[in-house]
């Protein structure tokens, strides 16, 4: 029997004493074994692990199978892919359910513009406005409208795609071909634009490297994007995309740079550079190899990969990722600037997260469910209200050239006079007029 394409959800609230203000205030979704529908969320608050089955106790029934990405939509809403059970599920930032789309199948990853929810699907086929649009040469980008959580239009861009960014009015979305050894289409190498207002595809732009999988971060203009080559012979690469100059029509070879690292768990620190974990698998060897990097997408973009990559991790940050069994997820708090990365030990047991201050001092290893992947920062408690906003023509210690965040977390490009961001760890109005 199918479900309801639409599942508005009635939930149980838990509430307890708020003590203190909490600082560090993280979900993470655990993407369980696939196929076993056992994916599960941890809610980790100042050192604690408070749940890994917040989802369940707060609602009372399980995510699904396979959850696969999770962004803040706006202060209110969260968005949850849940790949292998088929829906987007949507919660408050309390963790109770507000609604379900089931209509876009083999769902992957998710962007947002804060009012509709753009999401990357493997599938073929998806239910836009009350009827079925097919896709024969392709997959496709969804966008669900979150004022009733329905597919309102849906584009065909390159098969099996994966990562997906928001821009200034476009979405950037990496091809993979993933599928392309098991069915007729050859790997993909292009990253498609697409005007997010119209859902037209506006280009392609070629990278030259194939299978540009998982999922993307974003640094202002530029995005780091994964490639893993095919475990064979094409070596994995890092992609560093350059959204300003595919916007104004570049040519395809001006529009990114290609690194000779993998970038398999990736994430944007404070200051706007990617950290990147490379997972290389050879089907050849049947091992796993691993590179280490931060990088500087300005620099490399200005002198052609030439400079711009380190390994200058932090402390003891790197020192202590290489120890782990295998790594599974990486990710910088924007607010606090607090570090974070799994261990996913053998894929089939509880993972681990470790946790390092800003300086890349180890405080912590916690317990959480199998395969902890992806994470979602909810705003610290102390900067919720009106206090502590800093005026952004009088703060000295601004730098113009910092990424800026909203108060959920995500980079932002074009912030709007009047609003409040955070920027270097503080909370400031933009004056910017």
């Amino acid at each position: 029997m199918r479900l309801k394409r639409l599942l508005p959800v009635m939930a149980l609230a838990m509430t307890a004493p708020a003590l203190h203000a909490a600082e560090e205030r993280l979900i993470i979704l655990n993407e369980g074994l696939w196929q076993q529908d056992n994916g599960r969320v941890s809610y980790f608050e100042d050192g604690t692990v408070i749940s890994n089955s917040w989802f369940r106790d707060i609602n009372g029934y399980k995510l699904g199978d396979t959850p696969n990405d999770i962004i803040a939509v706006n202060d209110n809403l969260i968005a949850i892919a849940v790949n292998w059970s088929n829906i987007v599920q949507f919660i408050t930032p309390e963790g109770k359910a507000v609604a379900a789309t089931e209509d876009i199948p083999n769902n992957r990853k998710l962007a947002t513009d804060g009012r509709y929810v753009y999401i990357s699907s493997y599938g073929h086929e998806c239910f836009v406005d009350g009827d079925y649009e097919y896709f024969d040469n392709g997959g496709y980008v969804a966008k669900i409208d979150t004022s009733d959580f329905r597919v309102t239009d849906a584009v065909e861009v390159g098969y099996e795609p994966e990562g997906i960014a928001y821009y200034k009015g476009y979405l950037f979305v990496a091809n993979t071909g993933g599928y392309a050894f098991q069915e007729a289409h050859e790997y993909e190498t292009t990253v498609s634009v697409i005007d997010a207002e119209t859902m037209a595809v506006v280009r392609n732009v070629d990278t030259g490297q194939i299978n540009l999988y998982g999922k993307m971060s974003q640094s202002g203009q530029y995005l780091c994007i994964n490639s893993p080559g095919d475990y064979y012979d094409v070596q994995a690469a890092t992609i560093i995309f350059d959204c300003d100059a595919a916007i104004a029509g570049a040519p395809d070879e001006e529009c990114f740079v290609s690194l000779e690292y993998a970038a398999t768990y990736n994430c944007t620190d404070k200051s706007g550079h990617f950290y990147a974990i490379g997972s290389r698998y050879s089907y050849y060897t049947g091992d796993y190899t691993f590179n280490y990097v931060i990088i500087d997408p300005e620099a490399v973009m200005a002198s052609g990969g030439g400079d711009g990559v380190t390994e200058d991790f932090p402390g003891t940050v790197l020192d202590d990722i290489k120890k782990f069994s295998m790594p599974y997820g990486l990710f910088v708090n924007p607010y606090t600037g607090y570090i974070y990365a799994t261990d996913a030990g053998d894929y089939t047991a509880a993972g681990a997260l470790y946790q390092w201050t800003p300086d890349g001092n180890l405080i912590g290893k916690y317990k959480l469910y199998i395969n902890p992947a992806h994470f979602l920062a909810l705003r610290p408690e102390s900067l919720s209200g009106i206090g502590n906003i800093s005026d952004d023509m009088t703060d000295g210690n601004a730098d113009e050239n910092m990424t800026i965040y909203n108060l959920q977390g995500i980079p932002v490009t074009s912030p709007l006079p009047g609003h409040i961001y955070i920027r270097n760890g503080k909370k400031f109005i933009y004056n910017n007029y």
